[in-house]
């Protein structure tokens, strides 16, 4: 029982040391100590009870001194707790006071806040990175498509960095100048002979302006020739005309084919009053030969005489109908 009590009471005392230097980080406080950074123990403890990493913000500190940037635990634990990168805002201090590029603890605070790479942004301002841009198309005066591919060296405007415009603010601002500079041009010759041309009229046109970069130069990458777009839009326009003329040829002829099927019964209905008159024409002879008004050799005189006209007309036109209007049979 005695071994028992005496093995509870060893285990016992482990957990409370374990918990104790938990707690009370000695070894990091000794670091801190030999390395030129005044903070006490018990602020080491007070770390841990608002859930602040000591050993982050005492290497931190560590870093930023050796490196004589003046920051404070305080700092250091108020930004860690409004969830910002710590050790990447000290590498970017320090990286920013090698480079003699002004920036202070609560800008780089402020940039790694807004959800920027601040360690980043120093490392573009010293060493500018190249932005490729994507195919822009764009069509010349003479209707020839151009497809152009630049590159777009940029810096980044420290100062700019928060509320500033990022990389696709600068690509949709270069594509559409240089949509505007080929769009400008005569001819496509031109553009092929002289591709700076467009990075001239690009960089006049400040596109860098209310962006957290600054643009260096714009390059030319590549350049490619693409559709006719003039010939082809010509060809759309002809093909257009030609269904709207035929549209309305459409429209005469079948105004024609009216007009002609008005005309037949026309013709239909002449002919109907025409052979109605005939009918009556025995009626007036008979009503001619009771009145006394019509002998009977006017009458065979009138026979002969329609009887030659319409010999005559059957000699001059075979086939065709007789005076009387009658179809031969």
């Amino acid at each position: 029982m005695e071994n028992l009590s005496v093995l509870f009471l060893v285990a016992g005392g482990i957990i409370l040391l374990i918990i104790f230097l938990y707690f009370v980080p000695i070894s990091l406080w000794i670091t801190a100590l030999f390395s030129g950074v005044k903070v006490g123990l018990l602020e080491l403890v007070f770390m841990r009870i608002r859930k602040v990493p000591p050993s982050l913000i005492v290497n931190s500190m560590i870093n930023a001194t050796k490196a004589g940037i003046d920051v404070t635990t305080t700092e250091l634990e108020t930004h860690y707790l409004a969830g910002g990168n710590v050790p990447n805002v000290i590498k970017a201090l320090i990286s920013a006071d090698k480079a003699n590029i002004p920036l202070s603890f609560k800008q780089a605070t402020a940039i790694d806040l807004a959800g920027r790479n601040v360690f980043e942004a120093v490392t573009t301002s010293v060493n500018p990175k190249v932005i490729n841009t994507p195919n822009v198309a764009a069509v010349a005066q003479d209707g020839i498509q151009l497809i152009a591919k630049a590159r777009v060296t940029v810096r980044a405007n420290i100062m700019q960095l928060v509320g500033g415009a990022g990389e696709e603010t600068i690509l949709a601002r270069v594509g559409e100048g240089i949509v505007t500079s080929i769009g400008s041009s005569t001819s496509h010759k031109s553009v092929l002979e002289n591709p700076d041309m467009i990075s001239k009229l690009v960089l006049q046109k400040g596109l860098d302006a209310g962006t957290a970069y600054e643009i260096l130069s714009i390059d030319i990458a590549d350049i490619d020739v693409g559709e006719n777009i003039g010939a082809k839009l010509q060809i759309d326009q002809a093909g257009a005309d030609l269904r709207v003329a035929e549209a309305k040829a459409e429209e005469r002829r079948a105004m024609a084919v009216a007009v002609e099927q008005e005309m037949k019964a026309k013709a239909q209905e002449a002919r109907a009053n025409v052979i109605q008159a005939e009918v009556e024409v025995p009626q007036a002879i008979a009503a001619a030969f009771r009145n006394g008004n019509l002998g009977i050799m006017d009458y065979y005189r009138m026979q002969n005489i329609q009887s030659d006209t319409d010999m005559r007309n059957n000699i001059a036109n075979p086939g065709d109908q007789g005076s009387s209007g009658k179809p031969k049979e």
